[in-house]
Order: C-alpha cells, then structure tokens, then sequence
C-alpha cells in the first residue's frame, strides 16, 4: 500500500510538539536530517515572535522586529560557541558535531518558547516568561546533549552556561562601547 509522507507544516507542528515535550529522539532525529535547517529557523523566528508579542505593551512594533532579529542573531552565536565549546573545549571521545547539527537541534529548543504569547493576558506576562526560561534551558540543555553526543547532562549544562556567559559578555562589552538607543 502507498503511503505518502506528511505535509511539512504537520511535520514542523509534530516536531515542534515533541522538542516542547523535551523528547530527545527529536534531537537525535534533527541533527541527522540535515533539511530541517529551514524548521529551525522557523521554530525560532515563531518563539521570538510569541515573546515579541507577548511583550508587545512594552515596545511595540519596533521592538517586536529587533527582538526577532536579535533572537535570530542570538540563536546563530549560541549555536557556534556551544559547538566550539563543547567540541573544542568540552569533548568526549564521542563528541562528533558541525555547526549545523547544533543550529539545527538549539533551533527546535526554542519551541517551549511559544508560550510567551500567553504574556499578552494581562498579569501572566512574568510568569510565563519565567516558565517559558526555564522550559528552553532544559530544551537547550537536551539538545546540546544530543547534537555533542554526550551521555552526561551536566556537561551539556556546562556548555550551554559558558555559552551563555561568553554571548553576555559580548553582549555587555557591545552595548557598553555603543550605548542603548534614547528611552531605553
């Protein structure tokens, strides 16, 4: 009997689903398939729009536009230095990645971020915010494991979080040296 494939969007929505559920055979499954780039992508740009969104009382269009940028800006810089780090710094006699696989599987920890459009209820922005955080760490965290080939969590923890400082660090030198725009 033929069967056919699923349209991409059902692909991308199960997919989207199963990283959300923190399902790490989703990782394993999007760093092996080298298409899904484009998903990741789209995952993040959703998540940043749902944050933009859910915090859109307090910067509106502008911000919602930069905040996507930066998030797709932020997402691209963790990726690398978590690859340089964890393959670099932090291997394994497993480790075997390419930037590409950790862009692919950090793109789908973005998923949990969806919920951050919830912020628009009035009251819930905070915490939802603050769920949505922790809920991508722990995403974040799965999917590096995965992409590094790592069997322990604490080192795929240990990669994020000086992924994490270098890109603040940067981020803190970068706005020192420029300033933030008037009103900010």
């Amino acid at each position: 009997m033929y069967s056919e494939s699923p349209p991409v969007a059902s692909s991308l929505m199960d997919r989207m689903w199963r990283a959300a559920k923190l399902d790490p055979e989703l990782y394993e499954e999007v760093e092996a398939d080298k298409g899904s780039l484009g998903q990741a992508t789209t995952v993040v740009v959703l998540s940043a729009l749902a944050a933009g969104l859910g915090n859109f009382h307090y910067g509106g269009l502008g911000m919602l536009v930069l905040g996507t940028l930066a998030a797709l800006g932020g997402w691209y810089i963790w990726a690398f230095l978590t690859y340089f780090i964890g393959t670099r710094l932090l291997p394994t006699a497993e480790t075997e990645a390419d930037h590409k696989e950790l862009l692919r599987t950090t793109g789908f920890s973005a998923a949990p971020g969806l919920i951050r459009v919830l912020g628009l209820v009035p009251g819930l922005a905070d915490a939802v915010f603050a769920i949505a955080g922790v809920w991508m760490l722990i995403a974040m965290v799965i999917s590096v494991r995965q992409a590094l080939d790592y069997t322990s969590t604490w080192r795929a923890l240990a990669v994020c979080f000086l992924g994490w400082l270098v890109q603040g660090i940067v981020l803190f030198v970068i706005i020192s040296a420029f300033g933030l725009p008037e009103g900010q």
